[in-house]
């Protein structure tokens, strides 16, 4: 699913015009976006939990030589669904 059809449900669903569900989408991105940039969490009940958590330096190896590297400490995005969300996906996939 694209942004795009999430803008055209909107605007099936509730009416708006897709100009309005556009902007709606957009801004509801961008909300979520400014959140995990500033490291906060969130939870979206039924949903799930987006939590930015911070990596540390770590050791690995180049594939093509076998020389030992360090990765860079870096901030990851991870995303934990609620039962909520388990039960219903689940729920899905026996139906089928």
């Amino acid at each position: 699913m694209t942004k795009a059809d999430i803008v055209e449900r909107i605007h099936q669903k509730i009416g708006f015009s897709k100009k309005e569900s556009a902007e709606m989408v957009e801004s509801v991105f961008n909300i979520l976006k400014s959140t995990l940039e500033s490291g906060e969490k969130i939870k979206i009940a039924g949903f799930g939990n987006f939590v930015v958590k911070q990596k540390a330096d770590r050791r690995g190896r180049n594939p093509q030589t076998g020389e030992t590297i360090t990765i860079n400490a870096r901030r990851i995005l991870t995303f934990k669904p609620s039962q909520v969300l388990k039960s219903a996906i689940n729920t899905e996939e026996e139906r089928a």
